[in-house]
């Protein structure tokens, strides 16, 4: 028995075009020469849409550069340029930077026509074939834009159907249907799209979609139900407005919800969408769809632990498709499943008894700090492994103010020995200040701070701005030098912890002293 094969659809990216009318986005020749090589290349997109004719010297630049590069792969008919309807302008620059295809940018729409050009539409069709004519004289594909075809369709379809009649028969590879406004639904996409393709069974269609309502993805899913065979999108959603839809989502929607055969390589979509976002300066929501940072990370404790026992909490949207991998977040909300997944990503075990004080330690840090990293887990098991529970000093409260030029203030409350103390003091800095206001206090209990001989302050590997601090201390006392130990997401109660774990150890030496 046959089986009939998933049908194909082909994806045109068009960031390097529609993505650059992004407010604040101007990829330089460059950056456009490495995305378009990284998304023919590497990601094996279809089809590119690399620039508008006409708009720059340096553009005009960056397109040569490109069509070279695609020629000799032989690629240069996967690339294509918007073009308009201006006889032998756009052609000509198409042609001068060794371009093959011409997407042909005409009036979808009665109004546009009638508005924006002052003309008829049979005025605007004699134009367009005179472009077209030009194009194919001079040996260019030409494909055709009916821009706000969408408005168009819905005010006045016979408007759309006379300049689809006269154009169907002229050459033309392939018609762009864009929704220009993005105010489309899937339903009025589906019913649409289903009349174009049923009025004109022998024309290829793209669909050329808009986010405005956060629809796109729906949209192209039901563009593709109606007939279609090619959907455009850009990286990372970029576009003007709130963009066009997202690659990366329609993508894995069209394999995993429809069944689609594509042609691109998904392990390659988050280097390509890192890309972008370095060269665009538009940063990737944490929560966006595949790419985002935190997309394959669980947070809740009993999600880990499902995974743990069965990967309860997983689906068919595996991280390792798109060379990711999964993590479990540790904070507040962690539990002891959480812990140990990340524990085997760094090749660490704990016994149970130390587990739990580890994991004790990370939900005190979570109230404190959202989150705490995997690069953080070693500096929290040394200082919680270091420890030895003595809190003969605890500090209750404390406040720092620095500012520049000024300086440091400190506002705290202490408690020794179960009776609670208040004091203030001021010094060169945070720390400073603290030795100062509780060395008032612990004068009363006949004791000194000794002398600090070294304070050396680490972050773990990652370098995040949000980690946590490890500070070590190396202290001046009788027989050998002491090293205390202190981690918080702030260096300077990092330095203060590692104070505090001095004066306790120090306590309990003379507590031990006088009782034996």
């Amino acid at each position: 028995m046959s089986t009939i094969p998933p049908r194909h659809i082909e994806l045109l990216d068009t960031t390097l075009r529609d993505g650059e009318q992004t407010r604040g986005v101007s990829f330089s020749p460059d950056e456009k020469v490495n995305i378009a090589k990284a998304l023919l290349h590497r990601l094996n997109v279809d089809r590119i849409e690399i620039a508008s004719a006409k708009i720059s010297a340096g553009e005009k630049a960056a397109v040569t550069t490109i069509n070279e590069w695609a020629a000799g792969l032989g690629l240069l008919e996967r690339i294509e340029v918007l073009g308009f309807v201006d006889y032998d302008q756009s052609v000509d620059w198409i042609i001068e930077t060794g371009g093959r295809t011409l997407n042909l940018l005409t009036k979808g729409s009665e109004k546009h026509c009638r508005t924006q050009l002052r003309k008829t539409l049979e005025q605007h069709v004699t134009d367009i074939h005179r472009t077209v004519d030009y194009a194919f004289k001079h040996g260019l594909k030409v494909n055709m834009y009916l821009e706000d075809w969408s408005n168009g369709f819905r005010d006045n379809r016979d408007y759309v159907y006379g300049l689809m009649n006269a154009m169907r028969d002229s050459g033309i590879s392939r018609f762009l249907l864009p929704d220009t406004l993005g105010v489309m639904s899937p339903d009025e996409v589906y019913v649409c799209i289903g009349e174009m393709v049923s009025r004109y069974p022998t024309v290829n269609f793209d669909f050329h979609p808009h986010n405005d309502y956060g629809l796109a993805t729906a949209n192209v899913m039901a563009a593709v139900k109606a007939g279609v065979s090619a959907v455009h999108c850009t990286v990372n959603c970029l576009g003007e407005r709130a963009g066009n839809a997202s690659l990366a989502e329609v993508a894995v929607v069209l394999r995993d919800k429809m069944g689609m055969h594509l042609s691109i390589n998904e392990e390659h979509i988050f280097d390509l969408c890192k890309m972008v976002e370095n060269f665009s300066g538009k940063w990737i929501a944490a929560n966006m769809p595949i790419v985002g940072t935190d997309v394959f990370t669980q947070t809740a404790g009993i999600h880990a632990d499902g995974d743990h026992k069965g990967g309860l909490y997983q689906s068919a949207l595996r991280p390792e498709r798109f060379d990711r991998r999964r993590t479990y977040a540790l904070g507040k909300m962690s539990g002891k499943a959480s812990l140990i997944k990340n524990l085997e990503q760094l090749d660490l075990s704990l016994s149970d008894e130390n587990l739990k004080k580890v994991l004790q330690r990370i939900v005190e840090l979570g109230d404190s700090k959202q989150t705490i990293t995997e690069d953080d887990i070693p500096f929290i098991i040394a200082d919680v492994l270091e420890s030895k529970d003595y809190n003969h000093v605890r500090l209750v409260h404390c406040s720092i103010t620095s500012g520049l030029d000024l300086e440091s203030t400190v506002s705290m409350q202490v408690e020794v020995f179960g009776k609670q103390h208040k004091s203030s003091g001021t010094g060169n800095g945070g720390f400073d200040a603290f030795i100062n206001g509780i060395g008032k206090v612990l004068k009363k209990y006949d004791y000194k701070i000794p002398k600090l001989l070294d304070f050396e302050v680490r972050i773990p590997k990652g370098g995040e701005t949000s980690a946590l601090t490890e500070a070590i201390i190396t202290w001046q006392t009788p027989g050998n030098n002491m090293k205390t130990r202190g981690v918080h997401a702030n260096q300077v109660f990092a330095g203060i912890l590692a104070t505090l774990r001095l004066i306790n150890m120090q306590f309990q030496e003379r507590q031990a002293g006088s009782s034996s």
